[in-house]
């Protein structure tokens, strides 16, 4: 893998560990109490900054192994797609069993980006907000595989 490109990818990885580490206060509080309207807008934030990163390191790879990135009125959940073997290489950069879960946050990012704060509902964030840490550690944990094995590729002249 290029450097530039794997350095690019650390960075946005090193960037949701920030988000995630930074907001674990009120991940926390909302995984003990039911949060009041300003701790669910806040955490509707979260979930919208963590889905998008992950996007951005999709892209990073989708870009990287010459993929044309989706262009269509659904492109976000091509995107998605394209992530999970979908592509002319056919290359899982993440695996299947966290397909549907991310699907989950993809679908909230969409929610979020087209409502008010006032529309946010608990009930439809609370488990995606319990469930960030344990997503993360296994979309980033393949992340950081894939990386090193397309230097790996590289490096054997694949």
């Amino acid at each position: 893998m290029d450097e530039a490109v794997e350095i690019k990818i650390k960075h946005e990885i090193s960037r949701i560990d920030k988000l995630l580490n930074d907001m674990e206060p009120l991940l926390f509080l909302c995984k003990i109490r039911e949060p009041d309207i300003i701790e669910i807008t806040a955490a509707a934030q979260v979930l919208h900054s963590f889905y998008n990163g992950i996007e951005s390191i999709i892209i990073l790879f989708l870009k990287y192994l010459g993929e044309k990135l989706p262009n269509d009125f659904k492109w976000h959940k091509s995107l998605l797609d394209i992530a999970f073997g979908n592509n002319n290489k056919k290359i899982k950069i993440i695996r299947n069993d966290a397909k549907k879960k991310l699907e989950k946050y993809l679908l909230f990012r969409h929610f979020i980006r087209h409502s008010y704060g006032s529309e946010l509902e608990w009930a439809e964030m609370e488990s995606l907000i319990a469930d960030i840490g344990g997503v993360w550690e296994i979309v980033r944990t393949d992340f950081l595989r894939e990386t090193e094995r397309e230097k790996d590729d590289a490096d054997n002249g694949e």
